[in-house]
């Protein structure tokens, strides 16, 4: 593997960004993503233009950050479209994505955006119980990869801030941020990707986010925006009743019902009256047996006029019971159970980003760098994966190898990527260079 064939696949994936900026802001936009890769130290911008001998680019590439032309949708659509060439995009006939929050920590209170959390002690005891962060909504997509764990790419995202601690607080309030809670955050993200992209599409959440007000958004939109399915775990006391009838009774006077009797709640899912089935599926990390009912019914959250699915599962290797609910009721129990286990791959891709991309290394203390700055990560590790996919279809012989410490290693990381590029350091410093021309001084 050379350096040159290297480098011809990185910018065949940076094209598609180019409509987002002028033509001096985009090969900024390439030379910050490249050196976001090429850095081994802090990912800041001074330490990301001395990765790539560039010092002279370090005035330009501060003021691009701040006040550079950067149209955010345009990147979030473009890197939507570039995901779409990724093996394993649609899965079980659906464009899946999943949706969390994550906290990146920043100390000082004049960082524009932070808010107070609190921070459960069990899950961090070397950190104090209350911090200051910014706490991203954050929307990826998963891919499939047969019998193995799926694949997660970071695509999008949105601050979310507490209402006693809005942006410009001290200012009037028609200068202020406007409040938005994060099922509000997710739902648009959902939207987002749906409106780039089209084809049918499945939003992964947990349950924190099986409300009314993000699924009724998604699953009964507005006029002008695309119907989204949805996935999520399903509370034990759930309200479910069957599906109501469609036939008067002889006799029967009045309105047909709009529910149907009430069904057992999943705690007591065995009571349903359906068969259960069994299979096996790859959930988290192996294969496993799954022996599952489900039933098509109603649910009190999303109302009267749209069926779900609803599943209780049990799973090898698991005590508790997994419960699930699903708009999209073409998927099966085994279906519905790979996708939520391929879910919690957002959450290696959260530490990926911090600790491989430096989230939470960013000096950024204004709105615009810190909201590019997360772009310009989510938008790196997402290219790196789509290299990746496309040395895996070149190489023959592989282009990676597993260490001797763990010679059972099955798959790449996002840092076997980033060491690839960083063995052909010189090179790719070249390349670029020479790509950029004598552009070190604009913006």
């Amino acid at each position: 593997m050379n350096a040159t064939t290297i480098w011809s696949h990185w910018q065949g994936l940076l094209s598609g960004f180019a409509r987002c900026f002028t033509v001096p802001g985009w090969k900024r936009f390439v030379e910050w993503i490249t050196a976001l890769v090429l850095n081994v130290e802090e990912h800041t911008i001074t330490q990301s233009v001395i990765a790539v001998q560039r010092i002279d680019d370090w005035k330009a590439m501060e003021t691009f950050a701040e006040t550079g032309a950067w149209d955010s949708q345009g990147v979030e659509d473009s890197l939507a479209q570039v995901i779409e060439t990724a093996p394993g995009r649609i899965w079980h006939g659906f464009h899946v994505s999943a949706v969390d929050d994550t906290k990146v920590h920043r100390s000082s209170p004049e960082v524009w955006g932070t808010c107070t959390f609190h921070e459960y002690t069990a899950r961090c005891p070397n950190r104090a119980a209350t911090v200051r962060a910014h706490n991203w909504v954050v929307l990826g997509a998963l891919l499939h990869n047969p019998d193995q764990p799926a694949w997660f790419l970071p695509q999008a995202g949105r601050l979310y801030f507490r209402k006693s601690q809005l942006p410009g607080g001290k200012h009037p309030p028609s200068q202020r941020h406007p409040f938005r809670t994060k099922c509000e955050l997710a739902v648009e993200l959902l939207r987002a990707e749906a409106e780039a992209v089209g084809g049918s599409h499945l939003g992964v959440f947990d349950g924190a986010y099986a409300l009314g007000s993000v699924v009724r958004p998604l699953v009964v939109p507005e006029s002008g925006h695309p119907r989204i399915e949805f996935l999520s775990r399903l509370r034990h006391d759930a309200r479910l009743t069957a599906l109501p009838p469609t036939e008067r009774r002889p006799g029967q006077r009045g309105p047909l019902p709009k529910w149907g009797p009430a069904l057992p709640p999943p705690r007591q899912g065995g009571r349903w009256k359906a068969p259960w089935q069994e299979g096996y599926a790859f959930i988290y990390g192996r294969r496993r047996k799954v022996r599952w009912k489900e039933v098509v019914c109603l649910w009190r959250v999303l109302g009267h006029d749209v069926p779900v699915k609803a599943v209780v599962a049990e799973v090898e290797g698991y005590k508790e019971r997994f419960t699930l609910v699903s708009s999209a009721v073409s998927l099966s129990g085994l279906e519905m159970v790979e996708l939520f286990a391929a879910r919690f791959r957002q959450e290696d891709g959260f530490r990926d980003l911090k600790q491989r991309l430096g989230w939470e290394e960013c000096r950024a203390w204004t709105e615009n760098p810190i909201r590019r700055t997360s772009q310009a990560q989510w938008a790196t590790m997402s290219l790196l994966r789509l290299l990746q996919f496309r040395l895996d279809q070149e190489v023959e012989h592989g282009w990676w190898q597993p260490p001797p410490w763990n010679r059972k290693k099955e798959r790449p990381s996002v840092l076997d990527v980033e060491r690839l590029l960083r063995l052909h350091r010189s090179e790719i410093q070249q390349c670029l260079s020479d790509w950029l021309g004598d552009q070190r001084e604009s913006a």
